[in-house]
């Protein structure tokens, strides 16, 4: 027996539905296979679910991030789900962690040289932890030498902050970052070579 396509009427509840019993995030084009609507359809479904929930201010939200779409809590209601929970807090990502995270997002697909390159230090530990924590993946291989791993972001990535897509992203100025780094590096190679002249003995 043949699937019927749902009317416009129903599609909101049915969408609900499916993000509520799944409770992580959903790719759209399942949700369209299940349904079998276009994505069209799904968006304008989309819009209507997230616009109810908005006007109402009701207990749950839309969250869509790049392909993916799941329902989660009002922030605004969080105090007092947290004070009946009591969740355990979540261990927030180092300042080490979370400047490899800025370049890769800005400037992916990126390998770990360029990462470093643009930091000044070595980045294994946190590309390997954003990795582990399912924040980027590999994208692909560069063509040069060796060819390295390129890394990029990825839709856990934009669920974690909160953005529908990259284009979401702040502006920020790599250009002035990697000249201020390059000085940092300058002036403390200068520093080492006073240093090593003044412990040379007189007479040598």
């Amino acid at each position: 027996m043949e699937q019927r396509t749902p009317e416009e009427a129903e599609r909101v509840g049915i969408v609900e539905a499916i993000l509520f019993v799944t409770g992580n995030a959903v790719e759209k084009k399942e949700i369209c296979r299940a349904m079998g609507i276009t994505e069209a359809e799904l968006e304008q479904t989309l819009d209507a679910l997230e616009s109810g929930y908005d006007f109402d201010r009701r207990g749950l939200r839309l969250l869509r991030f790049g392909a993916h779409v799941q329902l989660a809590t009002r922030p605004d209601y969080a105090p007092y789900v947290e004070k009946l929970l009591q969740p355990v807090q979540k261990q927030s990502l180092s300042q080490a962690v979370m400047e490899t995270l800025a370049v890769i997002a800005y400037k992916q697909p990126v390998t770990k040289a360029e990462i470093e390159q643009i930091r000044g230090v070595k980045c294994d530990y946190s590309v390997q932890s954003l990795v582990s924590k399912g924040l980027i993946e590999e994208v692909g291989r560069k063509e040069a030498l060796g060819r390295p791993i390129l890394y990029g972001t990825t839709d856990t990535f934009l669920r974690h902050f909160c953005l529908s897509s990259l284009s979401e992203l702040p502006e920020i100025d790599f250009s002035a970052l990697t000249a201020k780094l390059s000085a940092q590096q300058g002036a403390s190679q200068e520093e080492k070579q006073e240093e090593h002249h003044e412990e040379i003995p007189d007479g040598l």
